[in-house]
């Protein structure tokens, strides 16, 4: 009877057959062994999840402690609204990941419904309200604010996976009409609810969840190329009509004109990462934060790591962001269910690629558009969706091929042994 070995299990018989000590070869054996799990994807978005956050909460400390102790008399206001998001999110992340696919199924048209009436109303006079150039919140009482384009992201990942997989599920994707309709116009309104309220960087985002989710079903060459291209040029009308994306752009072109207006965040971001050397400056001890470097704890909150943490802390949150990429590509090849391969796709787009455009602004590679860092800048609007994300790739996850099998032979897990403490575990 044949058998049919693993990656680690191939590398470890050449090993023996080449005779050689265990060394580089062995480590390396030891590493694809770990990757080749059936719960590795599980435990590196879980994990790459907490120690993003607590980074991003210990970061907005850092970041906002100057301008809010000056503002309000404590150091402590801004972490302490976001460790509230937090203490909201990671209840939400948890059930998430106890969810079955049907049920994000089951949540995909109101949720993308409820996000378009939303957006709708950010247009409202009165009701949206302005920062930076875009119109993106809606004010509620009490001094709350909802962005709907973060939800929106989620609702459009969500509607465009069901809808694409209940089409694959009837073989409706063949023909170029099938694929692209009613996909193209959902996608097509949302985006321009949001390109009217001024948020380019949002946009990029949806597009990108658009283009993602058409590769991973198999769109041909000749038609995603064609829509790459057409949504290039309507990029590039939308710079060239908005004078504020023009100065952008242009600053961005030219990064030593203007240092004291339209290139002043972008070279204060500079000077942040640069003075932090190997090592940083020390968590606590950068100097952007003192009115030097406008928004240090949203958009700009990489420079601070750049200053504070150094290029070590720096590589270190590139590391987890491309681990998660590569937990959330690895759920999407494994598992079986289509809408759970193209969900899994699309958030993983979308939370790595907006990290890499708000790195890139910071270190001056991409033009400035605005967006948080997921899971490290402050703000509860986009937290608590990217947790739900994450939450639904953890449920996604624990269906790999062995997973179940695995999680089954690990035992019960932290809470249920805590409530069997209390006597209130079900038997």
């Amino acid at each position: 009877m044949s058998t049919t070995l693993g990656p680690a299990e191939r590398l470890a018989d050449r090993s023996r057959d080449d005779g050689e000590r265990p060394g580089v070869r062995g480590q390396a054996v030891a590493v694809i062994g770990l990757l080749d799990r059936p719960l590795t994807s599980y435990y590196l978005v879980l994990g790459c999840s907490v120690l993003l956050l607590t980074l991003g909460l210990t970061m907005v400390l850092s970041a906002s402690s100057v301008k809010q102790l000056q503002a309000t008399g404590s150091a402590f206001t801004l972490l302490q609204k976001q460790a509230m998001w937090v203490g909201i999110g990671l209840p939400l992340m948890w059930l998430a990941a106890r969810l079955a696919p049907k049920a994000f199924r089951t949540l995909a048209y109101p949720l993308l419904l409820l996000s378009v009436l939303a957006l709708a109303l950010v247009l409202v006079p009165g009701l949206g309200q302005t920062a930076g150039g875009a119109t993106r919140w809606l004010r509620f009482g009490g001094g709350f604010q909802l962005q709907p384009s973060e939800p929106a992201k989620l609702g459009l990942v969500l509607w465009a996976a069901d809808l694409l997989a209940r089409k694959e599920k009837v073989r409706q994707l063949n023909e170029w009409r099938q694929l692209l309709i009613p996909l193209l116009p959902g996608t097509g309104l949302v985006v321009l609810l949001v390109m009217l309220g001024n948020d380019l960087g949002t946009t990029l985002v949806l597009l990108t969840i658009f283009l993602a989710v058409l590769w991973v079903v198999g769109a041909p060459a000749r038609l995603f190329v064609g829509i790459t291209g057409l949504i290039g040029v309507l990029v590039a009308i939308l710079i060239v009509v908005e004078p504020y994306r023009m100065q952008r752009l242009t600053g961005f072109l030219d990064p030593t004109g203007d240092p004291l207006k339209d290139n002043y965040q972008g070279l204060q971001g500079l000077f942040a990462v640069a003075s932090g050397g190997w090592f940083g400056t020390g968590l606590g001890e950068g100097r952007a934060k003192w009115q030097y470097l406008p928004h240090s704890e949203t958009d700009f909150i990489f420079a601070i790591i750049g200053e504070e943490l150094g290029l070590v802390g720096t590589l270190v949150v590139l590391g987890l962001f491309g681990l998660l990429a590569y937990a959330g590509l690895r759920i999407a090849r494994r598992v079986k269910d289509p809408f759970m391969r193209l969900a899994a796709a699309g958030v993983t787009a979308w939370v790595v690629v907006q990290a890499i455009v708000n790195i890139g602004a910071v270190i001056g590679v991409l033009p400035i558009t605005g967006i948080p860092l997921p899971l490290v800048s402050y703000g509860g609007s986009a937290l608590i969706p990217t947790l739900i994300a994450l939450g639904m790739l953890l449920s996604f996850a624990k269906r790999e091929p062995g997973a179940r099998q695995a999680l089954a032979a690990r035992g019960p897990g932290p809470v249920r042994r805590a409530l069997s403490w209390l006597g209130l575990a079900r038997r």
